[in-house]
């Protein structure tokens, strides 16, 4: 029952903010509600404080005890949805696959997967010495295992 309420109100609120979009929604055995969002822009403290008066203000705490989280995904977490790249392009991005692991900047992201650039040394085509060449991927969404954003410091 708790979930359902919360669920629907969370659906309105997010129609009313195209820009924003679900990551993670759970409610525990203790009536916890937990809710991870994220936006095509990203997400500020004022987008969590509008998904969360939505909801609790719009359930009857008398009734029934709960409490609330709103979050945005953390800088470490890993990119689940498609959507989350977008926003990334430009930013260095590790990307398992079960095939190998890639390291390179995200350079677009389609319908369909991503696409990755990185420079590489390599030797010279003819005589001694290496050259830098620009290496480029595809990577369909279907092949990722796990995305993360490389942060710099």
């Amino acid at each position: 029952m708790l979930k359902e309420q919360a669920e629907a109100l969370l659906d309105e609120v997010l129609k009313e903010h195209p820009e924003l979009f679900l990551i993670d929604f759970t409610v525990s055995s203790a009536n916890q509600i937990k809710i991870v969002i994220d936006g095509d822009k990203g997400v500020n403290l004022e987008d969590c404080m509008t998904v969360s008066r939505a909801i609790e203000h719009n359930l009857d705490r008398e009734a029934i005890d709960f409490s609330l989280e709103v979050t945005s995904p953390g800088a470490t977490e890993p990119l689940t949805m498609p959507r989350q790249y977008g926003k990334n392009i430009g930013r260095t991005l590790e990307v398992k696959t079960s095939e190998t692991t890639v390291k390179g900047t995200l350079v677009s992201a389609e319908e369909e997967g991503i696409t990755l650039e990185w420079k590489a040394r390599e030797p010279k085509p003819i005589g001694k010495g290496k050259t830098t060449v620009l290496k480029s991927v595809m990577v369909p969404f279907s092949e990722i295992i796990k995305a993360n954003v490389v942060l710099k410091f």
